[in-house]
This record gives C-alpha cells, sequence and structure tokens, in this order.
C-alpha cells in the first residue's frame, strides 16, 4: 500500500504571478549550476515565500552541492544518509537518482533507503556512514570516528562534509515542515507519519 501523501502547507507559487525578489530568486537558480530548466519545487518552492532567504540558501547550496572537494559519489552518499535520517521524501526523490549516477551502488541505495547499515559499501562510504550517524545521534563525534573518516578525506574535505550536511538538514527540515512531497506519480521512499 502507497504511503498516505500529505498536503503541502504553502501554495506553490506561479511564475506569472512572482514578485520582484521572487523573479531574481528564480533567475538565479536557473543562472547557477542547477540549470535553466529548473522550476519552483521542492526547498525551492518554499523559499519562493521567503525569497531573500532561498537566494542564500541556493547559494550555499550550490557551493556544497557542486564545489566541494567531495567526489560527487560521497557528497550524494552524505545527502542520502541526510535524507534517510529525516525521511525526507522529496529529498530522496531527487538525490537517489543522482546518487547512482555519481557510483553509489544500488544495493547500498537500498540498504540505506530501509535504515540499514550499508555493509557491502566502500570504505570510504562506510566510514561517513559511521561519521554521520554517531553525529546526528550524538550530536557529537567522537576521536574514533573523526580520525577514521578524516584518513579518508583530509581537512578542508572534513569541513566541507559537515557543510555539506549540515545544508542538507536545512533542506530536510523545510522539506519536512512545509510537506513538500515528490510528484504525484512517484512512489514515496518513507512512511508517512500519522
Amino acid at each position: 500500500m502507497p504511503a498516505k501523501r500529505p498536503a503541502p502547507r504553502l501554495a506553490l507559487v506561479d511564475e506569472a504571478h512572482m514578485n520582484d525578489a521572487q523573479r531574481l530568486l528564480m533567475d538565479a537558480l536557473r543562472a547557477g549550476p542547477r540549470g535553466k530548466s529548473i522550476t519552483p519545487r521542492g526547498p525551492f518552492a518554499v523559499w519562493m515565500h521567503a525569497p531573500e532567504l532561498g537566494d542564500l540558501a541556493q547559494k550555499l547550496g550550490a557551493h556544497c552541492r557542486y564545489n566541494t572537494t567531495l567526489s560527487p559519489r560521497l557528497s550524494e552518499f552524505a545527502i542520502l544518509c541526510t535524507a534517510r535520517l529525516w525521511r525526507a521524501q522529496y529529498e530522496w526523490f531527487a538525490h537517489a537518482p543522482m546518487a547512482e549516477k555519481a557510483g553509489v551502488k544500488t544495493k547500498t541505495i537500498q540498504d540505506l533507503r530501509a535504515g540499514r547499515e550499508p555493509k557491502s559499501a566502500p570504505k570510504d562510504e562506510r566510514a561517513i556512514y559511521a561519521f554521520v550517524q554517531e553525529l546526528y545521534k550524538t550530536r557529537r563525534v567522537s576521536d574514533r570516528t573523526y580520525n577514521r573518516l578524516h584518513a579518508l578525506l583530509g581537512d578542508k574535505a572534513m569541513a566541507e562534509l559537515v557543510g555539506i550536511l549540515g545544508y542538507y538538514v536545512l533542506i530536510s527540515m523545510t522539506l519536512n515542515v512545509f510537506r513538500m512531497m515528490p510528484p504525484a506519480d512517484a512512489e514515496l521512499a518513507f512512511a508517512e507519519p500519522k
């Protein structure tokens, strides 16, 4: 039985009726690495209601997603770890295909979606998984967990990883609070609370 879809809490802003600040945000989104075909859905649909915040957030997001030293595979893997922990439907919908395209194994994606540790994942993904789990559970990271991942990533990528995780927590909270769901014909990845 498919998961029930809660109704969004904010209306989508019609492009034909956008105010100047909303148009500026839309133009900035389309001028950046996301491309000219982007539409205001997911977190961007929410940020159309607060376009000044949206512009700052999308700039951070563009950097976190496209301009860090982490490989797309590791970045997308970290995003999926966050999406799973927050059960952020739209985030999962958008990033699971990107993760697979970037080289995250289908089995690993299936394990994450099911809430299982991805034991067959490569060493670097398993180290990120342990880091993410510990950070979100304890709000801290032990020296052992930190050192294990630091040995693989180094200083800059560690700092960037924490930035990616923080940005995608913002995305997850935005999506969950405002109930932004994937398109109606897309399966929900996680059961919605009653």
